[in-house]
């Protein structure tokens, strides 16, 4: 019998953590006191990780595939592409080329499915409303397609066919094609990615947001502005070459750890490792890598941070101009700090940011930088000794209302000395997920250019949409409308994901069709359309049979390397389908009248390669250089300095100052961040152990004289209230304080759950993007007045 909708409601307010005392998401409540804090002193990885590794392959469901899957996870002889980050493999092959959280995440992948029909039949969806994500996660594998019954309130099952039948009909259906959506996660393979905005264009929409109008939008954005490419420039082999490397809001021990490698050798070499964070990480610090045995076993760890720099949150653009001015300064002494002829042949722009970099008073850069003048004069002595620097960034640069401001910024300081177009230097955005890079390449873009679409248009046989489409959060605000009547969801838990969690809910709820192409269970499934059908799909590590025979898909890593993948394991189920066939299936359901080889495509992906080859740049030979040992590398035509700007030249930004920097008298800024034990929505488990934090996720991390000022004791119960744009506000209960080295006035808490303070109206006019890291906030004792 279905529940009531107040029932389905107090089950969504548990999961959001609005009543008091009750924790959200994460793997549910902690019993009172079976929780702890203390401060990490250890190396990143090492024994740590190992241990870590080991309990995860002997909690897993299928421990033997798990050991097997760390000696062929990212190996280039028939191995698998990690579903994690999207950190590159070694060009040398010289490493065990795995780390913590890839096993973690491959092993989540290789579990039984479990998630089958007498699962569903013996669990309503308003009853699975009230369980953790982790413990909807920890279900197992989806086993068949399955649609929802309004009636009973439960999934059950539908066959391939007829699932296809109701997306085609329900598609065609619609007034115009700009009434469906259709999100990408950044797992989906490249070949998928190409059959997929294939088949939505030819539907006749651009509707194709992605997990990057989240995440890294403001960084291809910035880039594309200032060198012609929304790429970072730089490779491995420069990460070998350089003698200096800044890391921006990143945490690489959680957020990259293969990184880690790179910075150990980066130190031995003595490279400069500068890291700049609000944060205090352990990946700043020191590391034992574990694939190198003999420091395994002598405990002996390496130093992966010469610096520390402890930004405020929002201040990294003041901080970078800082650096700038002190640079402008020097030069007025010694012309020569400047790459001079760099700048004259290749750039535009210097001498009007010169003027505003110089005309900007030092008092001024401090205050928003949150940073002493002194440090930063140390930090752009270090810059000028280096003669080839990398500046490396995460979310914490973008996820801001002036992130392609910021972006721009690091730009603006490798041009001034021309680190741009040589060995050992350059910008590079970390991503996060494994192919989120190679998801834009490929097609899926909700503002594509033209030269993409004309080349499309005459490569397939015709004529695709020119209108720009909807991003993720107008797509959010078009469902709640109703303007957006269907919505299809490739990978990911677009539900926990996106910003301001009850309002996506109910957009999602409004829909007429919703429609989840996943592996495992989560809450995207249970928070669905009017009818809703959940599609299970092979994973990375599944094997993939297809009519001419077994079938490998591409990726592209966070450097524009593309190399192929082969799963390694019969798949859990025999009713999934590979994500290349699904949306075969979905398309020639949708367009019955279509020339596209469709059943050939999904057939043989070599067939949708040798089409892409004919569309995308830098794809050539395409099934050849697949299956080269690595692959192949994109060309980035501004490695070679050649900038496909307007202006043909790199193009200095003379952006102002942000001036949302302060939150005001009484109130913090709040950043969201991971933990170590989640991949971004992914959680397994409450712990955070370079944190030093056990069996708690609801927690806020705060300055210790902030709370003093508001009487708060470690662990102490707090209500935190944010402000939203439009004048909202949002409140979460019943999350305890925690005292952690962090700049006074910045305070950080995790995602998902921290999601909710983020208000939709909270986007960057910059780049589309949630401002999940600049979130102001009145942090409280639980049941004080509100100020």
């Amino acid at each position: 019998m279905t529940s009531s909708p107040d029932q389905a409601n107090d089950a969504e307010q548990r999961m959001l953590g609005a009543v008091p005392g009750v924790p959200a998401l994460g793997r549910g409540p902690a019993p009172e006191g079976n929780y702890s804090r203390h401060e990490y002193h250890h190396p990143a990885a090492g024994w740590g990780a190992a241990r870590s590794v080991g309990a995860v392959l002997e909690r897993a469901g299928e421990p033997l595939e798990g050991f097997r899957a760390i000696f062929v996870m990212n190996q280039e002889d028939g191995g698998f592409d990690c579903p994690g980050c999207a950190w590159p493999d070694d060009p040398n092959g010289l490493h065990l080329d795995i780390c913590e959280n890839g096993v973690k995440h491959a092993t989540w992948e290789l579990a039984p499915a479990k998630a089958d029909r007498e699962f569903f039949g013996a669990h309503t969806v308003s009853e699975l409303a009230g369980w953790s994500d982790h413990d909807l996660e920890a279900v197992g594998r989806l086993a068949e397609p399955m649609s929802y019954n309004p009636a009973s309130d439960n999934y059950e099952p539908i066959s391939w066919e007829d699932a296809f039948a109701l997306v085609g009909s329900t598609l065609r259906g619609l007034e115009h094609p700009d009434q469906a959506s259709f999100y990408t996660s950044g797992r989906l393979s490249n070949e998928a990615t190409f059959l997929y905005q294939l088949w939505v264009r030819e539907f006749g929409t651009n509707n194709l947001p992605d997990c990057s109008n989240m995440c890294h939008e403001a960084s291809g954005r910035a880039m594309t502005a200032a060198l012609g490419t929304g790429k970072g420039t730089v490779d491995l082999h420069d990460w070998e070459a350089a003698d200096a490397i800044w890391l921006m809001a990143e945490n690489a021990a959680t957020n990259a750890p293969r990184m880690l490698t790179w910075l150990a050798e980066a130190d031995r070499r003595g490279a400069q490792i500068v890291h700049i964070n609000p944060l205090i990480e352990a990946a700043s610090r020191r590391t034992i890598v574990p694939h190198e045995f003999v420091d395994m076993a002598a405990f002996h760890a390496t130093a992966i941070g010469t610096m520390n720099v402890q930004v405020r949150i929002g201040g990294d653009l003041a901080l970078l101009r800082g650096v700038a001015k002190a640079v402008f300064e020097a030069a007025e002494q010694d012309p020569d700090v400047l790459d001079r002829e760099f700048i004259e042949h290749y750039t535009r722009g210097v001498d009007e940011y010169r003027a505003l970099v110089t005309a900007t008073p030092w008092a001024e850069l401090v205050r928003d930088a949150g940073v002493d003048e002194a440090t930063i004069r140390r930090l752009a002595d270090g810059y000028l000794a280096s003669k080839r620097l990398i500046i490396a960034w995460c979310l914490g640069l973008t996820q801001h209302e002036h992130g392609v401001d910021t972006v721009r910024e690091v730009v603006n300081l490798l041009l001034l000395r021309g680190h741009i177009g040589r060995a050992g230097a350059g910008p590079c955005p970390i991503r996060g997920h494994s192919n989120v890079q190679g998801n834009r390449t490929c097609g899926i873009n909700h503002r594509p250019d033209k030269a993409f679409l004309d080349r499309l248009a005459q490569v397939c046989g015709f004529d695709p949409p020119r209108a720009h489409g909807l991003g993720t959060v107008a797509t959010i605000e078009a469902m709640q409308h109703g303007d957006v009547k269907v919505f299809v969801a490739l990978g990911g838990n677009f539900a926990l994901a996106t910003p301001d969690l009850p309002y996506t809910f109910d957009a999602l709820r409004n829909c007429d069709l919703t429609v989840q192409v996943s592996t495992k269970l989560n809450r995207s499934h249970i928070m669905h359309g009017k009818q809703a059908l959940i599609l299970p799909c092979l994973g990375r590590t599944d094997k993939d049979a297809q009519a001419s025979g077994p079938q490998g898909i591409t990726v592209e890593d966070s450097m524009a390397m593309v190399h192929i993948s082969y799963g390694m394991k019969e798949p859990a189920s025999p009713q999934l389908r590979s994500e290349c066939a699904i949306l075969a299936g979905m398309a020639q359901a949708t367009l019955p009248e279509s020339t596209t080889p469709w059943q050939a495509y999904a057939d043989n992906y070599d067939n949708i390669r040798d089409t892409m080859e004919k569309v995308l740049d830098g794809f050539e030979d395409f099934n050849s250089r697949a299956r080269r040992p690595h692959g192949f590398r994109i060309r980035q035509p501004a490695r070679e300095r050649v900038f496909q700007t307007p202006s043909g030249r790199g193009e200095f930004s003379a952006a102002p100052l942000p001036d949302d920097v302060d939150p005001g008298q009484g109130r913090l800024m709040l950043a969201t961040i991971r933990s170590h034990d989640q991949f971004n929505t992914t959680i397994y488990s409450n712990d955070d152990r370079y944190r030093g934090l056990k069996g708690l996720r609801t927690v806020v991390f705060m300055n210790d004289n902030d709370m003093r000022d508001r009487g708060l004791e470690e662990f102490g119960l707090v209500d935190i209230s944010s402000f939203s744009r439009d004048g909202t506000e949002r409140t979460v209960h019943g999350y305890r304080a925690v005292r952690y080295e962090i700049p006074p006035g910045c305070a950080a808490g995790y995602m998902p759950e921290l999601n909710v303070l983020c208000g939709i109206a909270d986007v960057s006019t910059q780049s589309e993007q949630p401002v999940t890291k600049h979130l102001v906030v009145e942090v409280r004792p639980v049941g004080a007045t509100q100020s």
